[in-house]
């Protein structure tokens, strides 16, 4: 037993690191995909993004009074179908309307020299607001063409045109699945390469994979036999019943198949129900592993094998089921557009649409896709509210600067002025040292010369007065402790009220000097009374003034 047991333990595998680290590139070797959501408010787009990553509708969600995030984010695993291993890692992005506010978040998120051959953006319209659906359309596919432009560069110019070839070589091998199709195989193939008919891939030059999903489907033909404007905004006939209704519903999605041709991009109905929302999502995974398209091959090389998608979507197309539309992307045409109602005409329609994108303010001589699509589908049901306005305030910095220029022009705002003297025309700052003309305060001066102005209107009364009473004070001044004095009662001392004015030829100081100096006179007159009562007679009959000791 112990000759068995080894006496030191075994060394660790030399490649025990290069173990770990193939390990961990392996981990992060999972594909990553994203889901662009573009569309209004309260369109179902959080349904969709729930649909897209198998998780439960949380409540919150549910409530029309949510507040949205200027720009949402989820992810989850894709696993395959024995929940083994895992497949790739989706993420969803949503924005909760076209202000630039929110889509100008997108570009740091999702740069499209990073992200472009592993974004598809899926434009959200809702069915309960079709009058709304060439607005929408226009906007969202404006800003896909800005956004795939990015900053221009020469390495973005590349990744733009590889993947405008790898949508291109999708659409022209895109072969319709059969019904006893095997699970197994791929709905693409590389035998045959169809030309693209007309109308086809005209627009999208970055090739961004689109998919335009109409929700709340359902809703085409929910109501009663009455006229008027109803939930779905199409109103003015009776829905559900045929005739021109269904004429009008048809033709909007002939619109928008034709619209859906020019970028390449696929056209999906969902509804609440999880069939509708399953079939979108297989498609969704099938367009954002569509393989890179095959090099042109040397003389005399063999062909490699064609690379296949690990997500193949096996549904077929579907134009006739008015709340499940599935149109893929390289199925469609003009011809089968035509077939599903006579007299519409897809050319003059994208060519409309072109006119659109060319003018930038609509006139009365300018007939295109949005005037054309007013008079089949006329605005009569109620406007969403609007989202309240992004809260964007004003730097600091920039809000003191731009007010300290304000106040710096408005002298008034200087609390020193009440305290300045009024001949002083030097300026003086907001902010700054204090001026010597700052402590001028009111002085006994001032408050002299403002008793003197307040006096001058009874100076004609009592001038004989004033005159009296200088000379009175001078007089006391003079004979200072000599003057007699009542034993018992304390003598009268001037007050401010009764000071004389510098009238009779006396300048202010000398009145000054006179005023002070009286009070001093009447305090030696107090303190004179004071010692006279103390030395007084004495009630004993001793008058020398000395008390009798023996």
């Amino acid at each position: 037993m112990e000759g068995s047991r080894p006496s030191t333990p075994e060394a660790p595998p030399e490649n025990l690191w290069s173990s770990i680290l193939d390990s961990v590139s392996s981990s992060r070797s999972i594909p990553s995909k994203q889901v662009l959501l573009l569309g209004p408010s309260s369109s179902g787009k959080s349904v969709l993004a729930s649909a897209l990553l198998q998780k439960a509708v949380s409540e919150e969600s549910k409530e029309e009074t949510r507040s949205d995030f200027a720009l949402g984010y989820d992810w989850a695993d894709i696993r395959d179908d024995g929940d083994e291993d895992t497949l790739a890692r989706l993420s969803v992005y949503t924005v909760p309307s076209d202000a630039i506010a929110y889509t100008s978040l997108i570009p740091h998120f999702l740069p499209p020299r990073v992200s472009l051959p592993h974004t598809l953006v899926m434009i959200v319209l809702d069915w309960t607001r079709p009058c709304t659906f060439i607005d929408n359309l226009q906007t969202w596919l404006k800003w896909v063409e800005i956004w795939a432009k990015g900053d221009g560069s020469r390495d973005l110019e590349i990744v733009r045109e590889e993947n405008h070839e790898r949508l291109q070589h999708h659409l022209q091998h895109y072969t319709e699945p059969s019904v006893d199709a095997v699970p197994a195989t791929s709905n693409i193939s590389s035998n045959t390469v169809l030309p693209l008919g007309p109308g086809t891939l005209t627009h999208n030059s970055a090739g961004v994979p689109i998919i335009v999903v109409c929700t709340k489907s359902d809703l085409i033909d929910e109501g009663n036999d009455l006229v008027g404007p109803s939930s779905s905004g199409m109103g003015g006939m009776v829905k559900g019943k045929g005739g021109e209704w269904e004429e009008r519903t048809d033709g909007v999605m002939q619109v928008l198949r034709t619209i859906c041709l020019k970028y390449g991009a696929s056209l999906f109905y969902t509804t609440q129900q999880p069939n509708t929302l399953q079939v979108l999502r297989q498609y969704a995974l099938h367009l954002l592993f569509i393989p890179p398209a095959p090099s042109p091959m040397a003389s005399g090389s063999e062909a490699p094998a064609p690379l296949r998608n690990p997500f193949v979507f096996h549904h077929k197309p579907n134009t006739l089921d008015r709340d499940r539309i599935v149109v893929p992307a390289g199925w469609d045409s003009w011809g089968k557009i035509g077939v599903l109602r006579e007299g519409f005409d897809a050319k003059a329609w994208g060519e409309a649409w072109e006119a659109d994108l060319d003018a930038d303010v609509e006139s009365e001589e300018h007939s295109g896709a949005t005037k054309m699509y007013n008079m089949l589908v006329p605005d009569r049901g109620a406007k969403p509210p609007p989202l309240p306005p992004f809260n964007a305030p004003m730097p600091e910095q920039s809000f003191l600067a731009k007010h300290y220029d304000e106040n710096a022009k408005k002298p008034d705002r200087d609390p020193r002025g009440a305290f300045r003297n009024p001949t002083d025309t030097a300026a003086a700052g907001i902010v700054g040292p204090l001026g010597s003309s700052s402590f001028n305060l009111p002085n006994v001066e001032r408050a002299l010369s403002e008793m003197e102005a307040g006096m001058g209107m009874t100076s004609s009364l009592n001038a004989s007065t004033t005159a009296d009473g200088a000379r009175r004070l001078q007089q006391r001044a003079a004979t200072g402790a000599n003057a007699p004095t009542h034993v018992g009662r304390p003598p009268s001392s001037p007050t401010i009220g009764t000071s004389p004015s510098p009238t009779g030829g006396q300048t202010q100081h000398e009145v000054l000097q006179n005023f002070f100096q009286s009070l001093l006179s009447s305090r030696d007159r107090g303190g004179a009374s004071a010692t006279a009562k103390s030395t007084g007679p004495k009630t004993n009959g001793n008058t020398s003034g000395t008390e009798d000791t023996s």
